[in-house]
């Protein structure tokens, strides 16, 4: 089975974002944990939060995520600014503690000019005041485009990471396929040589969550510009060849194109068909 979802929105609570994943024919989804441009978080309805858990049962969803808000900098120059990413991560992390087997995402941050080393012991050390041995929410490091300043656009330094933060064999590793692409890996042409270099460099099994995007700007560009499937540089049929690679095909995927609900389930209908015609079963990835 495909574990395809995409992102949704928390604002009519928690429970209808798995209605409304159900209607567009997912199994998952994503959803920012607060305001992604700010530090506002909604309040949770302990009813509604039970309703979620309840529906996630019922339906056999796969792993959501919840993805943390793009203000939050945990390699900033400013120390109350790294302060407050550990105070939101920290806060983010029990908020969701009650969704079973929830994953928590989020960006590495911008080094501001201090340089990658100093970067990576930032993020370290705001992991250290957050991570809890026997928290129950798994946090991932995303892979960046390699923009400017931007921290883990390359496997080296998401591996630099976890092996600075003091639980860091507890974190996971989320990449992002307009990323990769944007950041010289060739996942439309070498996904082989790409699966290769990360298992070597961070470890397949590390690798917890995929966010599934066609990428509008050309490899190695450093631009970070989410495309729908299909419709940009990597094209469907590599994205094909990477949702049913035996490595990565038991894994959440998630949307985060350019779209609203409708255009979300023209895009999973597409890609469960494709699936299921490369598998030459009823959907079922052998």
């Amino acid at each position: 089975m495909l574990n395809i979802g995409c992102h949704l929105s928390v604002s009519r609570g928690y429970a209808n974002m798995a209605r409304e994943a159900l209607d567009i024919g997912a199994n998952t989804f994503q959803f920012f944990s607060r305001n992604p441009r700010g530090s506002k978080a909604k309040a949770i309805d302990p009813a509604d939060m039970s309703a979620l858990c309840a529906l996630l049962d019922e339906h056999g969803f796969a792993p959501v995520l919840a993805h943390a808000p793009y203000t939050m900098n945990p390699c900033s120059a400013d120390p109350q600014l790294r302060q407050l990413a550990a105070d939101l991560m920290r806060d983010d992390l029990e908020r969701i503690r009650p969704i079973p087997g929830v994953l928590y995402n989020f960006h590495p941050g911008s080094h501001v000019g201090q340089g990658i080393d100093t970067g990576v012991n930032l993020i370290a050390q705001m992991l250290d005041q957050v991570q809890q041995p026997d928290h129950p929410v798994t946090i991932l490091l995303e892979g960046m485009s390699g923009r400017g300043s931007e921290v883990g656009g390359r496997f080296e330094e998401l591996r630099m990471i976890i092996d600075r933060a003091q639980l860091g064999e507890r974190l996971g590793v989320c990449l992002d396929t307009c990323h990769l692409y944007a950041a010289g890996y060739d996942v439309a042409e070498n996904l082989e040589g790409v699966l290769a270099e990360f298992d070597r460099i961070v470890g397949l099994p590390r690798l917890k969550a995929i966010h599934l995007n066609d990428s509008m700007t050309p490899l190695d560009s450093h631009k970070d510009r989410h495309a729908r499937i299909g419709e940009g540089e990597i094209g469907l049929e590599a994205l094909v060849r990477l949702i049913t690679h035996p490595a990565l095909r038991r894994l959440p995927f998630y949307l985060e194109t350019p779209n609203e609900n409708d255009g979300y389930a023209r895009e999973i209908r597409l890609l469960q068909e494709a699936v299921s015609q490369r598998s030459g079963s009823d959907g079922e990835i052998t």
